[in-house]
């Protein structure tokens, strides 16, 4: 038959991209398997797993847990109050990230940080909701702006999410293996729900066979551990790095993935990585736990996320420039797009396949695909992907188990072809949703709002005042101060009228304001200022906002400028330059300095005006005399007649 002919040509490439992905899970396997028994047959401290004694003997970093929340009014409570119960730990401080347009998650976030010392509010300065990678860069902001309140220091931060079971140990392990890695990993597994609710099965399998196989062999080859999202702990200088690297932006606030992307920023800056192993401690896994998509609408929506992010948005930011180790995980973690489309077709063949050959079975008539893929090669190699996805699938059964128990695991059969249905649809989610924002050239993003900058300043809602901070420097006295309150003219700033009276010079006026504004102050080095920089945008729009570029560095752009900058002035320099703005503040003198220096000179009004003027007439006097030349046959010495009127 025609079909059967086809279904031939099309199984070929389908059986060598399914023959050559079981062969990569199989490698994968075989690395957890060497990984196990490095680990259950070592002594050395940082791989095998901590007695009581030994997590009890390692004096505890101050942590910070990190929360975002979106609309999490109803949990939030609940979270917080169950898990400063539980958590056998003292020295940590939950920061809850907030908006100031989600009003009820902020009353429910203010309640819980009134009732508990160790809790405090981070509202970011712009409406949400956002990513969560945005709310975890103004989370880190509030928190250095606590340890600048209080002098404190926090060395290490943990993240988690408002539906999260924190496990009593979570922090004492994170604290343990803090002493050798950077980045520490506590598993993350499902809460289990009845057998009927099948989607919510499948995450539970996926993530146990993930936590079991594949995080361990990604460690025992070299590869980058990503983030899960939540359980995972941070060194203070592993994120202070990440920070210097990308304008501040520790967390990516333009990916779908930011946990993933978090992984690859450490481990390439060359810090040390560290999953913790699934063991039961008082008959509990030393895991964070929580409830996943349960519905498959749900479902979709977050694996398309998961996919585009890692598939599509990471493929695009990272490439394959990277070493050759990395090649590898990246193609691995990249080729689920590939495999969620065509795993379900292979699914479809090999159904029309069985029952096409019980039907010939029953009627006793020739197997028509049977005869076709006899005359090929895939008669001899068409039962590999059935020998290699065996295997794959008693490991999910295994792990499953391990967790869940086998009642549970022995639905993995069936749960198999369910999620592959909701990875196909999720990867066509995807491909559709990139391919649509590409086309119609929008951000590849799944925010309501820009991101802002994430710095201190931006935090504070009271500022100290400038007299304060004048006095509080020695720079003016109390006398002299109340004095030029008293005498102040309207319109005229008190620094402005301070430096008028001789009581302060404009480099203290302009080093307070700095300070009050957190934006560094002083003209900036010659070494530092490049040339080409400060005409990146044009010397009149520089000279109307007294604003010079003078160098870029990670992204950013840095600018001198003789006045606070404002929303228009911002607005202003973007139209020329997109880049992120680091501002350097810069008196008067100072910065007619620069200007006259690295700026052309300005053309007087009256010079532009009479230039085309002398052009003008020269143009009407070429035009007359063209026209006299044509019409009169004037001598030498001849004058054209004037007629008067």
């Amino acid at each position: 038959m025609i079909t059967d002919r086809w279904i031939s040509t099309l199984m070929a490439p389908l059986a060598l991209w399914v023959i050559l992905n079981g062969f990569d899970d199989v490698f994968i396997a075989m690395a957890a398997a060497y990984a196990w028994l490095r680990f259950r047959f070592t002594s050395r401290q940082p791989e095998r797993i901590p007695t009581e004694g030994e997590l009890d003997a390692v004096p505890q970093r101050r942590m910070a847990i990190f929360v975002c929340l979106w609309r999490e009014h109803g949990v939030i409570r609940d979270m917080i109050e169950h898990n400063i119960r539980s958590i056998r730990y003292r020295n940590y401080d939950f920061f809850i990230g907030v908006y100031p347009n989600d009003t009820p998650t902020v009353a429910a976030a203010t309640e819980v940080c009134n009732r508990y010392p160790n809790v405090h509010l981070s509202v970011t300065p712009h409406p949400g909701g956002t990513s969560k990678a945005d709310n975890l860069n103004w989370i880190f902001q509030c928190m250095l702006l606590y340890e600048e309140r209080n002098n404190v220091r926090f060395e290490m931060i943990a993240v988690h999410d408002a539906e999260d079971v924190i496990h009593p140990d979570d922090l004492r392990w994170l604290n343990y293996y803090a002493q050798w890695y950077d980045m520490v990993q506590i598993p993350v597994l499902a809460l289990p729900t009845p057998l009927r609710q099948l989607t919510h099965g499948v995450y539970c399998d996926e993530f146990a066979e993930f936590q079991f196989k594949d995080m361990p062999a990604r460690e025992a080859l070299g590869g980058f551990l990503p983030s899960c999202g939540v359980g995972t702990g941070f060194s203070r200088r592993a994120l202070e790095s990440v920070a210097a690297a990308h304008s501040n932006q520790i967390f990516d606030a333009t990916s779908l993935t930011e946990d993933y992307e978090i992984g690859f920023r450490i481990h390439r800056l060359g810090y040390r990585q560290k999953f913790i192993r699934i063991v039961r401690r008082d008959g509990k896994f030393v895991a964070t736990r929580e409830f996943f998509a349960q519905t498959f609408r749900k479902a979709v929506t977050q694996r398309s996320r998961w996919v585009t992010g890692i598939g599509l948005q990471s493929w695009e930011k990272h490439g394959f420039r990277d070493t050759l180790s990395q090649f590898y995980w990246f193609w691995r973690d990249r080729k689920g797009l590939v495999c969620n489309i065509l795993t379900p077709l292979a699914n479809l063949l090999c159904l029309y396949g069985a029952i096409t050959w019980a039907i010939a079975r029953a009627l006793h008539i020739q197997w028509g695909l049977g005869a076709e893929l006899r005359t090929g090669w895939l008669w001899t190699f068409g039962w590999w992907p059935i020998l290699l996805v065996l295997p794959q699938t008693a490991i999910r059964i295994y792990c499953s188990g391990l967790v869940y128990g086998w009642k549970f695991a022995s639905l993995v059969p069936i749960r198999v072809p369910w999620a592959n249905f909701i990875n196909y649809c999720a990867a066509a989610k995807a491909t559709w949703n990139y391919v649509s924002a590409r086309l119609r050239g929008v951000p590849l993003r799944w925010l309501k709002t820009e991101h802002a900058y994430p710095n201190r300043a931006a935090l504070v809602t009271e500022r100290r005042k400038l007299g304060e901070i004048l006095m509080t420097s020695g720079y003016v006295t109390a006398e002299d101060l109340d004095s030029a309150l008293a005498a102040q003219p309207a319109g005229v700033r008190i620094g402005e009228y301070l430096v008028q009276l001789g009581k302060l010079s404009e480099e203290q006026l302009y080093e307070a304001l700095g300070l009050q504004q957190d934006l560094p102050a002083g003209k900036p080095h010659a070494d530092v200022i490049s040339p080409e920089v400060t005409r990146a945008i044009p010397a009149d729009v520089a000279r109307l906002w007294k604003v010079l570029p003078f160098r870029v560095v990670a992204g950013q752009l840095y600018i001198a400028s003789q006045e606070l900058p404002t929303e228009q002035m911002i607005s202003q320099v973007r139209d020329f330059w997109p880049l992120e703005m680091r501002f350097h503040l810069v008196n008067p003198r100072a910065f007619k300095e620069l200007i006259d220096e690295y700026l052309p000179p300005r053309v007087p009004a009256s010079v532009p005006g009479l230039l085309t003027g002398l052009g003008l007439l020269a143009s009407l006097v070429a035009i007359s005399g063209t026209r006299l030349g044509s019409s009169h046959k004037l001598s030498p010495g001849s004058v054209a007649p004037v007629h008067r009127p």
